[in-house]
Formats: C-alpha cells, sequence, structure tokens
C-alpha cells in the first residue's frame, strides 16, 4: 500500500491522511524519519538529491498532467513538457529554500504541527478533531508514517520562508488603475477571413507528395505498440466476503454526519431579456421595459411557462424556462438571492445579472434537511462493503506480488491461486481497447517497464492490478503507401494555407494602397465581416478566443488601421482593419479593485521567489548526475 501513498502523495487526501500521522509522532514520541537514501541524482551545496525523491516528484508532475492532458499524453508531448526536468528543478529549488531556512532558523513547533492537523476537516466528527478517525483512516492504509512527519515540517518551513521573502510586495492604486484600463478598454474591428478550405482546387501531383513525405517522415512514425498479461483484483468479486454490521452502519453514519446534510434547493421558471456588456444606457433601459411589460402580462394571468417560450431569450426557453432543481451556489449571486427568497408560486421583480434582466417563477421550495439513519443506511452499508472489498483484494494482490520470484512470469504466480490471467492485443499508449478501468495508466505502467517484469500493484479505479508487458513493437517509419492518404491530405492542407496567406496578404497591400476593404473583398468573393466592440481578454465575436487577433487589434488605432501583416489563425487568415475604440468605464473600476489588487500581488509575489530563488542557485553549488543533466 505504501507505494500507492507514494504516487498519490500529492492529493489532497493523501496529504491529509499522512498530515495525521503527525499527531501520532507528537503525541506518542515516536522517532522522526531521518535515514538517508544512497542513490543520488543530483546534489545541491553537499546535500544529496536521492533517487527515490526524484522518481516520487516526477511522478506527481505525470499524474498531473495524465489528469490534464488524457489520452492526448503521449512521447512527443512529454518530451515537450520537460517532466524530468521540471522535477529535477523543483527538487533543487526545495532544498535551496530548506537551507536557507535552517539559516535564518525558521523552525516548525510541535504544537504547530498539531494545530494544522487538528484543523483538517476529514479527521473531524461534530467539528472537532477525533483520534479514532485518523486512526481508522491509517490502520485502513496501513501507511508507514516516519517519511511525511519530516516531509510535512519541510512543508511548513518553506512556508514561513515564503512569507518572508514574499512580506515586502505591494500593489499600488495607480497599478490597479493602469491594468484596469488595458484589461477594459474595447476595439472594433471590420475583417476578411481567407478560409484555406475554400481552396478546393488544389491537387498536388504524386512527386510533390513524395517529396512531401520525404521531408517529413517522423510526422508519420507510428506509436511504440506492446502486448502485456494481466491480473485483475475487482474488488466486486470480494463483496460476498464482506460483512457490515448494523453498529457499524450507525457508528459511520455518527461520525459522518455532514455527509448526509441536503442543502435547500428551489425549482424554478426563468425568462431572460439579454443585455450586451457593452450596451449604451438606451439599450438598457429598452431591456429593462420589455422584463416590465413580461412581468405585467405574467402578473396578470398568463401562463409563465407561454411567456417564457415566446419572450425569454435564455438556453431554457423551449422547456418554458424550467431550470430543474438547483442550489444556491450553482446560479449567479443576484439570480440565487432572489430564487431563494422568493416563496413558492410566486414570481419576483424583475433581477438583473450579468447576462442580462430576468424574471424568476419559483415552483417549489424544498428546505435543507439531514438524511435520517435510515435514509442513509443503504448508501453506508454499499460504501462500507465496498471499501473493505478493496482492502480484500488489495490483500490479495499484494500476496500474488510477494510471490513472485524474478524472471517468474505472471502464469506462474497466478496457477498457484487458481487466477485467471487475461493477455492484451497490441496497444499503443492509449492503452488496450477494452476491459481494464484507466487505459491510459494501464499504458503508462506497461511502457515504462522492461519487457518481462511485473509491476507494482497499480489501482486502476476498478480494482487493482498487476501487469506484464510481454511483447513490444518499436514505432517505425512505414512505407509511403501504407500512410499515402494522411500525406496527400496533410500536403493539400499545407498548399491550401499557403495559398490564403498569399491571397490575404495581397489584399493588405490592396487596402494599404488605398483601395475600399468592401472592393478588395469582392475581388476574392468575401464580404467584409465586423467584430464589435470586445475586450482584450473576451472571445471576439465571428472569430472565438485567439490570442493573436487581440494582440494585433489592440495595436490598430485610427491614425494606424491596418496591420504589419496578416493573422494566421486555427480557422484560417485574417486581414484586419481597425474601426474603433472604447476607453475603459472608470466607475466600474472600484467593484474590481479587490480581485485586480489580489491577482497582481499574486504576481509580485511568485516573481519575487523566482527572483530569490535564482540569485540563490547562483551562489550556490549544484551538481547534476551526468545521466540526468541533459533531460
Amino acid at each position: 500500500m505504501l507505494h500507492l501513498m507514494r504516487k498519490h502523495a500529492g492529493t489532497w487526501m493523501i496529504k491529509v491522511i499522512l498530515g495525521a500521522i503527525v499527531i501520532v509522532f507528537v503525541f506518542w514520541g515516536v522517532g522522526s524519519y531521518t535515514s538517508q537514501r544512497s542513490v543520488k541524482v543530483a546534489s545541491v551545496n553537499g546535500e544529496i538529491i536521492s533517487l527515490d525523491d526524484y522518481r516520487a516528484t516526477y511522478n506527481r508532475l505525470l499524474d498531473q498532467m495524465r489528469r490534464n492532458f488524457g489520452n492526448n499524453l503521449n512521447d512527443e508531448l512529454l518530451r515537450t513538457l520537460g517532466l524530468e526536468k521540471q522535477a529535477l528543478e523543483q527538487l533543487i529549488d526545495r532544498r535551496l529554500m530548506l537551507q536557507a531556512a535552517e539559516e535564518l532558523k525558521i523552525r516548525v513547533a510541535d504544537g504547530e504541527l498539531v494545530d494544522a492537523v487538528r484543523s483538517i476537516p476529514a479527521f473531524q466528527a461534530n467539528g472537532n478533531f477525533d483520534p479514532d478517525r485518523y486512526r481508522r483512516v491509517l490502520g485502513a492504509n496501513r501507511i508507514a508514517p516516519e517519511e511525511f512527519e519530516l516531509s510535512q515540517r519541510e512543508d511548513m518551513v518553506i512556508a514561513k520562508l515564503n512569507s518572508l521573502i514574499t512580506g515586502s510586495a505591494k500593489v499600488s492604486d495607480l497599478e490597479i488603475e493602469s491594468v484596469f484600463k488595458s484589461e477594459n478598454a474595447s476595439v472594433e474591428l471590420s475583417y476578411l477571413l481567407f478560409d484555406p478550405g475554400t481552396y478546393d482546387k488544389i491537387s498536388p501531383d504524386m512527386e510533390a507528395v513524395r517529396g512531401y513525405f520525404e521531408e517529413n517522415k517522423e510526422k508519420y512514425k507510428t506509436e511504440p505498440m506492446r502486448k502485456a498479461r494481466y491480473l485483475h483484483f475487482d474488488r466486486k468479486q470480494y463483496l460476498s466476503r464482506v460483512e457490515v454490521t448494523e453498529g457499524e452502519i450507525a457508528d459511520y453514519y455518527e461520525n459522518h454526519l455532514e455527509e448526509y446534510q441536503v442543502p435547500k434547493t428551489v425549482e424554478a421558471r426563468h425568462i431572460l431579456i439579454k443585455v450586451d456588456p457593452q450596451a449604451s444606457p438606451e439599450d438598457e433601459q429598452k431591456a429593462r421595459a420589455r422584463i416590465e411589460e413580461i412581468l405585467e402580462m405574467a402578473r396578470g394571468g398568463q401562463d409563465f411557462a407561454e411567456l417564457a417560450r415566446k419572450y425569454s431569450e435564455g438556453p431554457s426557453r423551449d422547456r418554458g424556462g424550467f431550470l430543474g432543481e438547483f442550489r444556491r451556489d450553482v446560479m449567479v449571486k443576484p439570480f440565487a438571492d432572489v430564487a431563494f427568497s422568493t416563496p413558492a408560486g410566486e414570481i419576483s421583480d424583475p433581477v438583473r445579472t450579468q447576462f442580462g434582466w430576468h424574471l424568476i417563477k419559483v415552483e417549489k421550495v424544498n428546505p435543507a434537511k439531514t438524511k435520517s439513519l435510515g435514509e442513509a443506511g443503504a448508501e453506508i452499508k454499499n460504501k462500507l462493503a465496498d471499501e473493505r472489498a478493496g482492502y480484500i483484494a488489495y490483500d490479495e494482490a499484494e500476496a500474488v506480488f510477494e510471490s513472485i520470484f524474478d524472471g517468474e512470469d505472471l502464469d506462474a504466480a497466478a496457477r498457484t491461486r487458481n487466477l485467471a490471467v487475461t493477455t492484451t492485443d497490441l496497444f499503443d499508449r492509449g492503452g488496450p481497447e477494452k476491459n481494464v478501468g484507466n487505459r491510459a495508466q494501464f499504458a503508462q505502467a506497461a511502457f515504462d517497464l522492461p519487457i518481462g517484469d511485473v509491476s507494482e500493484i497499480i489501482d486502476l479505479g476498478d480494482g487493482y492490478y498487476l501487469i506484464q508487458p510481454t511483447e513490444e513493437q518499436p514505432a517505425r517509419i512505414p512505407e509511403l503507401d501504407a500512410v499515402i492518404e494522411n500525406v496527400k491530405a496533410d500536403l493539400v492542407a499545407k498548399l491550401q494555407r499557403e495559398a490564403a496567406v498569399e491571397d490575404a496578404r495581397a489584399a493588405l497591400a490592396e487596402v494599404k494602397a488605398g483601395k475600399k476593404l468592401g472592393t478588395v473583398a469582392s475581388a476574392y468573393g468575401l464580404e467584409p465581416e465586423s467584430t464589435g466592440y470586445f475586450k482584450r481578454n473576451d472571445a471576439v465575436e465571428g472569430i472565438g478566443r485567439e490570442t493573436a487577433v487581440a494582440a494585433v487589434a489592440f495595436n490598430l488605432s485610427e491614425s494606424s488601421k491596418w496591420p504589419d501583416d496578416v493573422v494566421e489563425t486555427s480557422r484560417g487568415v485574417y486581414l484586419l482593419q481597425f474601426k474603433g475604440a472604447r476607453t475603459a468605464d472608470l466607475s466600474e473600476l472600484e467593484g474590481q479593485k479587490d480581485a485586480i489588487r489580489q491577482r497582481l500581488l499574486q504576481q509580485k509575489q511568485y516573481r519575487a521567489v523566482e527572483a530569490w530563488l535564482d540569485s540563490r542557485r547562483e551562489k550556490s553549488e549544484i551538481s547534476i548526475e551526468p545521466n540526468l543533466r541533459d533531460s
């Protein structure tokens, strides 16, 4: 189990679990973890960074990338992300900060550790720290605590040092105003879109296709493939061996009452008249008058649902404005405040939100309540049974794992326990096509191992696995015939984009020479479009969220209407023309001041720590083992 805890040591729950161990060590006086591991990957001013620490940090980063990218995480993306270097840099930075903290005599007292862990909700019952509760969690997970006592202290020491480094960071009102003005200024453009897809007459010959393939062979290189055999220890298979008593159910209920609190909810319909964020006072007044007219009809006896179908401009229009049952926290605050204070059956006064003007009809109010033991009993029983079945499954997996000798395969170990081994087809880093809980994680384990080695116990969500890769098919560059359709399609797309860029640049030269945009557009079979006003970080109407467009747009002006070049995006090639600009409305600054101040402060604090680390590195002796230096 310990290797599972290490693998997930960066997650919130594991930090909570491991954090509780500190109380055991501080309260009962068990020794701290001080053993040194001999295999090093680097040293910082003579202090070793161990291979174990490096692997743990790398695996945490890798898990994070898997969550972020899912099945899109492949070898090429991993190389781009440079996780090996990131892991090493994090460990070096950590060691530098701990050394500096030691010089400054920054300490964390036992009492501080105790107070920090006592405040963690996961170890509280009815708002108070519960020693039995954290003991049960520790016992259930069979965690060896020594290593984390040191780690937890180090984290708190580093937090104190961070506070010292960043304590002088301040944000002035002038800085806030400058950022507000930049972020809330808006601009309007006219534009032509040269869509590469419209250049449909391009048809390269075979010589061009062969030449393109020769220049881009690596692009068509196949992914490496593997086969593996595995044992799956499914929790469900062990449920028959689990017994949960009524007393245990009642005990769990009493200690986890917060899990069975059901918040107040409301069922409602609404009617929305949209208001553009940049609307003029006149447009704002028109929208308000319109919602007042609809309110009069609704309170005059007309069916609210039919009025919503006829007049609402929201996505729930076709459902008669029905929003279903919702909690307060899922709606924007002005809407929620009114919805949760309006009695069932009544229609609210008009409500203004960032989306426009609303009318709300509350159809039902469901008060907050706490589920009774009778209502929660079956759920608790299933939860405890599944948890205990998981422990049995892990024990079974661990027994098999510990019985495997070097060079032995899973078949031999499984036969002694009458277990069935499954063998996959060839798979890439996306994982086997079926039968495993987390395909990408299965594949990662299989690709990380040498052929014939057996993995440690891995939790893939649907139980525990032991995996043994049995066959490898290396990555290779295929013959042209095998990928010719893909090569043709890629070459056509390249030539289409080049044609679009060429035409867009020619059109830009014409308008810069004095021709009207509409006249130039007609020559290319296009119509000028307009974006409407948008801010730097807005999605642009008709274009979308394209940072390249925004970067160019806010450098244009009445005296400089045309950019130096066209703008290439994923949708196509844009020729942009300045149409108008608006400055930020400083009357809105007060409402955003605190949020901007906090954001700028965090940026300054981050830069302060980075600058401190850079300075510290320059004064330190840092040695990296040769096999990691170029990672």
